[in-house]
């Protein structure tokens, strides 16, 4: 204990090239949590899986297509706050310009500044007033236990509104179906077998996943 304790104390040049790789190694393993929940993956992998839902087509796209998909656009909208991190954080530390313990503080600052924008007050209230922790007065001061959790809930909550919206149009289709196919006696025949093609020209027409993805780009 008291090495690691005079390791955080000790000066950048301490830093060896075995520790600068266990980090990464450890960064590496905490990274798929760390790229669900605490970025815009959560919000874009949902919207995607309501839209191939809404549209009946069971599992086209593939989950591998939609997940990279959604990998990528995470990619994207995240980009700024990746290199805000990378500059501040990354850069400096492997410089041996800051100690570990600085490059943590800041590589949060971009990631809190970028959730806290999207995270309800009443989500953030909750986890706070739960945790006894005092009320922040800056974004630097929420603490991160209590961040990311509200961030995830109101990334849940704002999918499904999306989603919600997505299933509209799809499900009128659905009902102009069936009550056609009630009108004609064709009630042995399943409604989804014959909405499915024009829920597809549908969504082909009006150029769907291009206004799907430019409505997730626009939400962020």
């Amino acid at each position: 204990m008291n090495e690691v304790v005079e390791f955080f104390n000790s000066s950048p040049e301490t830093v060896s090239t075995s520790v600068k790789l266990f980090l990464l190694l450890t960064v590496l393993s905490i990274a798929p949590g760390i790229l669900i929940i605490m970025t815009s993956f959560t919000r874009i992998v949902i919207v995607l899986s309501f839209v191939r839902t809404s549209l009946a087509t069971q599992q086209m796209p593939p989950n591998q297509v939609i997940v990279g998909l959604a990998l990528f656009l995470t990619f994207f909208v995240m980009a700024p706050t990746l290199n805000e991190v990378n500059k501040e954080a990354l850069a400096p530390l492997f410089n041996d310009e800051i100690t570990l313990e600085e490059s943590y503080e800041r590589a949060a600052v971009p990631f809190k500044e970028f959730m806290s924008s999207y995270t309800r007050q009443k989500d953030l209230e909750l986890f706070l007033n739960y945790s006894g922790a005092e009320r922040p007065s800056t974004i630097e001061d929420i603490p991160l236990t209590a961040l990311v959790p509200a961030f995830a809930l109101s990334e849940l909550k704002t999918a499904f509104q999306i989603g919600f919206m997505i299933f509209i149009p799809f499900l009128v289709i659905d009902m102009v179906v069936a009550s056609v196919l009630m009108s004609m006696g064709m009630m042995m025949l399943p409604p989804v077998m014959i909405s499915l093609p024009f829920k597809i020209l549908l969504f082909v027409l009006v150029d769907g996943w291009y206004l799907v993805v430019k409505s997730l780009l626009q939400s962020f």
